[in-house]
């Protein structure tokens, strides 16, 4: 089955063929296809010779279809005129429809969210599709039309732009910790749950390693999958979590949450907008950029922050 539907010819020398058989021109197919008249001959020949048979010859200074040639030509005609129709649906809907942006869901729930009150959604153009994926998707493969991605900035085949570095530290619910000295905190922190995602090992490390006064140890530690887990437990009481302070800004701001400590370290890492290059001039894209990175600038510096 597999065999049979396969095509025996190259599609671009159907492709020319078509275009030289509609235009009765050489010169035309060529113009039209983006190649040289001596190509369009070069494939004629080819797909003559593959085929077995005469498909356009010359009369005098014109072309003329063979028999053959005139039963090929229509239906080749209809098959690229649909080819042409399908990748056209799919253009429109990839730029025309709401922007498809996807996102870690700590992001969208910590970060995002809290801020989608100033997003101008009556407006033409700003539409948006919203997925959360804890892994990064292919943008140009047409899964999304633009992403919040975490790490370096450096992804193969996408422009990024940065939207803010992040620091990380210890937080917890704020009431539960903010009339606390240093000694105290020290003393809790050896007596709570430290809700530790996965992807901190390292940053918790570092951290733990160059806190004055020498490194901490939690009663427990429980590992989760991503930072929004932590944050969610911290803000419940259940626990403190390691986090980045810009994510968790709002919950700062709300009084749910509170950095435990002043120290705090670099994740070497920052949140980035990133797009194909084929949507750099896409209104939709350049929108939510435009936006998103005016939300950046707001964020507050950590020593800005409350903490004990």
């Amino acid at each position: 089955m597999a065999e049979a539907s396969r095509l025996a010819v190259p599609l671009n020398a159907l492709r020319a063929f078509e275009a030289a058989a509609r235009h009765m021109s050489i010169k035309d197919a060529a113009e039209e296809i983006g190649v040289t008249p001596s190509a369009v001959s070069h494939q004629l020949r080819t797909l003559e010779d593959m085929l077995g048979v005469e498909l356009m010859r010359r009369a005098g200074p014109r072309l003329e279809l063979t028999e053959t040639g005139r039963q090929l030509a229509p239906d080749l005609t209809i098959g690229f005129a649909r080819i042409i129709e399908a990748v056209g649906t799919v253009t429109k809907d990839r730029k025309l429809g709401p922007l498809r942006l996807s996102m870690l869901q700590t992001f969208a729930v910590h970060w995002l969210s809290p801020r989608m009150a100033s997003y101008p959604f009556a407006k033409s153009g700003f539409e948006l599709l919203i997925s959360t994926t804890q892994t990064a998707v292919d943008l140009n493969a047409g899964v999304a039309d633009a992403a919040v991605r975490h790490g370096s900035g450096q992804w193969a085949g996408v422009l990024s732009e940065r939207l803010f570095d992040e620091n990380v530290t210890l937080l917890a619910r704020a009431a539960d910790w903010r009339t606390r000295d240093e000694t105290d905190v020290r003393g809790a922190i050896s007596g709570a749950n430290l809700f530790l995602s996965q992807h901190r090992r390292e940053d918790f490390r570092r951290w733990n390693e160059t806190l004055p006064g020498g490194p901490i140890k939690p009663a427990a530690m429980t590992i989760v999958d991503s930072s929004g887990l932590g944050l969610k437990a911290a803000i419940d009481g259940a626990g403190i979590t390691f986090a980045g302070i810009e994510i968790a800004a709002y919950d700062i701001a709300a009084g749910r949450l509170s950095p435990i400590m002043k120290h705090h370290v670099s994740s070497n890492a920052a949140y980035y907008l990133c797009y194909p290059p084929a949507l750099e001039r896409d209104r939709r894209v350049r929108n939510v950029r435009c936006w998103m990175l005016a939300e950046a600038a707001k964020t507050v510096p950590f020593d800005q922050f409350a903490h004990p």
